[in-house]
């Protein structure tokens, strides 16, 4: 009987698994499709590699998984930005342009966080606001190095921010 039980428990979860990367991979496609600055191979794995969204259930599931994980890139980002600025690495005349990101990605947090409270409270319109305001950080930080005429150290990172916010954007816009 126990051996019966673990097959029977193997297979649920098993089928939970693969719901869930149809999920993602379905989303992902059509989200892609919508939103052309939205890359497919990097939404997939994006979210594969997160547990919150491997046991999603449902687009507003995959929402709030990629917000939290957005949420998580943000501060990622801003610990680099503020090591660069305690060990002094950074090219002169750039500290200017690395204390306004810290700020920008603090910013960027709090509007990721508004969303996640928006999206779980099914005001999918708001969430899309603040989404839209987080989107625009990772830019807005990198416009200051281009202001100054110099290479941001962070321009990956950035990139990578940028693409982590458009995901639960892209699936808002769904919703």
């Amino acid at each position: 009987m126990k051996f019966f039980v673990s097959v029977v428990m193997f297979f649920l979860l098993l089928n939970c698994f693969a719901t869930a990367q149809t999920l993602i991979r379905d989303s992902c496609k059509t989200a892609t499709a919508k939103d052309p600055n939205l890359k497919y191979d990097f939404c997939v794995q994006s979210l594969e590699q997160d547990p919150q969204s491997k046991t999603a259930t449902s687009l507003a599931g995959l929402v709030i998984a990629s917000t939290n994980n957005a949420a998580s890139k943000t501060t990622n980002v801003k610990g680099i930005v503020e090591t660069i600025l305690k060990n002094k690495k950074y090219p002169p005349g750039t500290e200017t342009a690395l204390r306004t990101c810290v700020e920008l990605y603090d910013d960027g947090k709090d509007s990721l966080n508004a969303a996640l409270m928006n999206v779980k409270s099914g005001d999918y319109r708001s969430a899309n606001v603040h989404l839209s305001a987080a989107l625009d950080e990772p830019g807005t930080c990198e416009d200051g190095f281009k202001e100054k005429h110099t290479i941001s150290p962070v321009t990956n990172e950035n990139n990578i921010l940028y693409q982590k916010i458009l995901i639960p954007l892209a699936f808002t816009n769904m919703l």
